[in-house]
């Protein structure tokens, strides 16, 4: 029996349709036809009924689907296994990281970590950070790495880094030896404020500038990368760990404002992990070697 019948049943019993499946799989309709009927007397059964360009699963096609799931899964977990062994990895670790994090000091640590573990093999899946321990506890990522503390007797967390929140705003173009000091309160006259693109700290915020500046006009813009974006494009002003606008403040395309009438927050950056077993002690133990 031939695997690619098996992927092309699957696939037609998804879609019920051939034309369907055949652009799915990048292959003709003529050679769809030809892959379910060789299955077909492979089994001595009819998978399909046909009426017109309409198909449906037999009773026969029905029973046969979970055992062919079954086997498509066992025959591409064995390739991937072997792909694996083929390329000298020894291990897998899965992270499930935080985008604000992949956005900043992700490159720098898988650089270094593989660079010493190259028989390691890096899986990485980008999740917000609510939903990363989630993750960890049903066995989906070893390691994760959020932007949230995680209270668990189960988890184990701690802090990789702290870091100050400061308020950014579009560069005004002048000096700022000469400019006069950026005011707070015109900047939220001026702009919206676009928020909770942090998944810790902004409710406390937004709470108590509204009490300062009732006028204050909010926009919600859930990832950093975009929220620097609309503020370099003049649509905002907004609330950002230092470590995420350092780049942009260097060449001049945010300015930070001071705020001095209140104590701005401070972001920070965790490991999350469940099982202490050797591969997660040793990138945890990797981690611990940086001050970030």
């Amino acid at each position: 029996m031939d695997f690619k019948w098996l992927h092309t049943f699957v696939t037609a019993a998804k879609y019920e349709n051939f034309r369907k499946t055949a652009e799915t799989l990048f292959i003709s309709q003529p050679t769809v036809t030809v892959q379910i009927k060789l299955l077909e007397e492979e089994l001595g059964c009819q998978l399909f009924t046909r009426k017109g360009r309409s198909i449906h699963l037999t009773k026969e096609g029905r029973a046969y689907l979970p055992f062919a799931l079954k086997l498509l899964e066992g025959y591409e977990s064995s390739m991937a296994e072997l792909h694996r062994i083929r390329q000298g990895y020894l291990q897998t670790l899965n992270l499930a990281v935080s985008p604000l994090i992949a956005d900043t000091i992700l490159p720098f640590i898988l650089k270094k970590y593989t660079s010493l573990h190259p028989d390691a093999e890096i899986k990485v899946k980008i999740a917000e950070s609510a939903e990363i321990a989630p993750l960890i506890s049903a066995g989906e990522a070893d390691v994760g790495l959020s932007c949230l503390k995680v209270q668990s007797s189960s988890l184990t967390c701690y802090s990789m880094y702290s870091d100050p929140v400061i308020l950014v705003a579009p560069h005004d173009g002048r000096d700022s030896e000469s400019a006069p000091p950026l005011d707070v309160k015109e900047l939220l006259e001026q702009y919206l404020l676009l928020t909770h693109n942090h998944p810790e700290y902004w409710d406390d915020l937004v709470r108590q500038l509204r009490l300062r500046f009732p006028f204050v006009r909010t926009m919600l813009v859930s990832q950093t990368h975009i929220t620097k974006r609309l503020i370099s494009e003049g649509l905002g002003i907004s609330f950002l760990p230092l470590s995420t606008v350092r780049r942009e403040l260097m060449e001049g395309r945010l300015i930070e404002v001071p705020c001095d009438f209140m104590q701005l927050p401070v972001a920070g950056g965790y490991a999350v992990s469940l099982h202490d077993n050797e591969k997660v002690q040793s990138f945890l133990t990797f981690l611990s070697q940086f001050r970030f």
